[in-house]
């Protein structure tokens, strides 16, 4: 892991972090990376950093592209591979506490953008506390959110996937 822990405080309050490796299903089998959860003032400061995306691919035909990545939390802290083809199915869906349509879940995140198979990226969210994320999974998936279509934005096979857990200090 590339992030090294430091002991904060807030208000008198030890931060708390959360973070998930991430890890490629055979149809990205060098996806290696991380996502940070960090509390700070008024909520949290997300931040990932993954390589071996697959290059981008334009959409040609009825073929979507591949990439920028959709990013998101799932319902469940699984990361079985099950159907190859077809991998990370254990992890269910959109994590969605809210009940809000596509687009508005509190774990819907923007996507990650593939900079010759690398992608680093950090930002703020209101959506959820961290005690709320530990035991979910994150996960990549192979084509772009359009953060329309429901119930999940047409994003794709799920490539990378990363359950969730307490930082360790």
């Amino acid at each position: 892991m590339l992030y090294q822990p430091q002991f904060c405080q807030m208000q008198n309050q030890m931060l708390i972090r959360a973070y998930a490796e991430i890890m490629g299903s055979n149809l990205a089998p060098n996806l290696r990376g991380y996502v940070i959860f960090q509390e700070v003032l008024n909520g949290i400061e997300v931040f990932v950093e993954v390589a071996g995306l697959p290059h981008y691919e334009p959409a040609e035909g009825d073929k979507d592209p591949i990439g920028p990545h959709g990013f998101h939390i799932h319902e469940n802290g699984s990361c079985e591979i099950g159907d190859p083809n077809d991998p990370f199915q254990a992890a269910g869906g959109h994590w969605n506490p809210d009940h809000q349509p596509h687009g508005n879940h509190a774990g819907d995140f923007p996507v990650l953008f593939s900079n010759n198979s690398y992608a680093r990226m950090s930002f703020f969210t209101d959506r959820f506390t961290i005690q709320d994320i530990i035991g979910k999974s994150i996960l990549i998936h192979q084509n772009p959110d359009d953060y329309r279509t429901q119930p999940a934005g047409d994003s794709g096979k799920r490539i990378g996937c990363g359950v969730i857990q307490i930082f360790p200090y």
